[in-house]
């Protein structure tokens, strides 16, 4: 089964996006902060990433370089979630490779859509 793993601190987003994913087919985990999410990405491989931008612990775009700079990781699509319609944002996140981004709140067709253009359909 195709893996997601979602990582946001707001657990309405998290089930919404938990929601929305599983009923096309995908698998969903949820990580609260960045510092959980790298701990599962170093354990465990998942498809694709839909990763927030403001986190308690380290940001989102500090967790996209750490995801990057792993040589085991440094392909895996990454969707940067933001709730800022800011282009620093945006440019500062797509430096840190970045591979797609959703604006909260991003509708199911944008999410699903998004999901689709990267990894395909779900097994």
């Amino acid at each position: 089964m195709t893996e997601i793993l979602v990582v946001d601190d707001y657990i309405v987003q998290q089930r919404v996006l938990r929601h929305v994913l599983s009923s096309v087919g995908y698998q969903v985990i949820v990580a609260n902060d960045g510092i959980e999410a790298l701990k599962y990405l170093a354990q465990t491989p998942v498809s694709l990433v839909i990763l927030d931008i403001a986190l308690p612990d380290l940001d989102g775009i500090e967790v996209l370089l750490r995801i990057r700079a792993d040589a085991a990781l440094a392909n895996l699509p990454v969707v940067m979630l933001t709730a800022s319609g800011s282009d620093d944002v945006k440019i500062a996140a797509r430096r840190a490779g970045a591979t797609a981004f959703l604006s909260k709140p991003a509708s199911s067709h944008e999410v699903i859509r998004t999901v689709q253009s990267l990894i395909g359909e779900p097994l």
